[in-house]
């Protein structure tokens, strides 16, 4: 029996080693805000900036996890945090495949593409970020990818680490995040019933769940919604604060048109809220995400009408 599983393995070959996780060490002040495994799964993985509305990925397989944590009271800049990173990653083996920063990412779209936990726990500046994407070789098993993002607010810092490790290792430190709704990263919104205001100013976002887009059409029905009437009241309260409305899909369709209808969709609702309710143009921009961040199952007619939506995004920065 002995010689039978001898040869056996010899005509398999060795089993993979399991990959050492990478474990960044973090200033003093650093708390982690969120974990996550979500086991064997596949994850999108930016191989260089986007451009002319295209971002080159890869779709990567594997064991898919994810950290963030939060630097408080540090005076560290992005540019110091990330290279600092980015030369432990660098010691660690890993090559990195492109990297980059705010505007020369791809700004809005690109950091939009990401799978990221939500805030509080991951908090991006629009205006202040650096992300790069590394990999390396794991023998027997295949090519590792880590992605790294940067950013801070005025007294804090923020890292999330997402790592797709091809030998299926498991990472004794990263459970399941109970903030998740099992579809990626932070996609469910906090539990409870909250403001509409109060969202935009604790999480930096929030849903207008009670507009109505029929399948594959732009247009806004012709009623009143509840949601446009307190955002609109809102944003008459905060006069200096300035909004991106952010138009999803479901995922019947091809990626381009369907991020082509969430912007049409998303420019529905701006210009209702002009017409409709007298507020300034400049004071709100609009992008459109497809069905890149759905918060429902799109196996279902229930889950993709959840995720044929429009999300208000707190664009200010003071």
């Amino acid at each position: 029996m002995r010689a039978a599983f001898a040869v056996l393995a010899a005509l398999i070959g060795p089993m993979p080693e399991p990959s050492r996780a990478f474990a960044p060490e973090l200033p003093p002040g650093t708390v982690q805000t969120a974990r996550e495994n979500r086991g064997s799964d596949t994850l999108s993985v930016p191989l260089d900036r986007l451009s002319d509305g295209q971002l080159p990925m890869i779709a990567a397989e594997g064991l898919v996890s994810a950290q963030a944590w939060r630097i408080d009271g540090t005076a560290m800049s992005t540019l110091e945090l990330f290279n600092r990173l980015r030369d432990q990653l660098e010691a660690g083996g890993y090559r990195v495949v492109m990297s980059c920063e705010t505007d020369g990412c791809g700004g809005f779209d690109f950091r939009y593409r990401l799978e990221l936990f939500p805030e509080p726990e991951m908090h991006v500046d629009l205006g202040d970020f650096r992300y790069l994407t590394a990999s390396r070789e794991v023998p027997g098993a295949g090519e590792e990818y880590v992605s790294l993002i940067v950013s801070r607010s005025s007294q804090t810092a923020f890292v999330q680490l997402n790592r797709v490790d091809p030998s299926g290792a498991r990472q004794a430190d990263i459970v399941t995040s109970t903030r998740s709704d099992g579809s990626g990263f932070g996609r469910a919104l906090p539990e409870g019933k909250r403001g509409l205001g109060e969202q935009l100013l604790e999480i930096g976002r929030a849903p207008l769940d009670d507009l109505a887009f029929a399948v594959g059409s732009d247009r806004l029905e012709d009623r009143s919604f509840a949601s446009l009437a307190e955002l609109a009241a809102w944003l008459r309260t905060n006069p200096g604060r300035k909004i991106a409305l952010v138009g999803h899909t479901d995922a019947q369709g091809s990626l381009e048109a369907n991020i082509a209808l969430s912007r049409r969709r998303a420019e529905a609702v701006r210009q209702r809220l002009i017409e409709a309710h007298g507020i300034a143009a400049e004071r709100i921009e609009t992008e459109g995400v497809g069905y890149l961040m759905p918060i429902a199952s799109n196996l279902t007619e229930e889950g993709r009408a959840r995720n044929r939506r429009v999300e208000a995004v707190l664009t200010s920065t003071r």
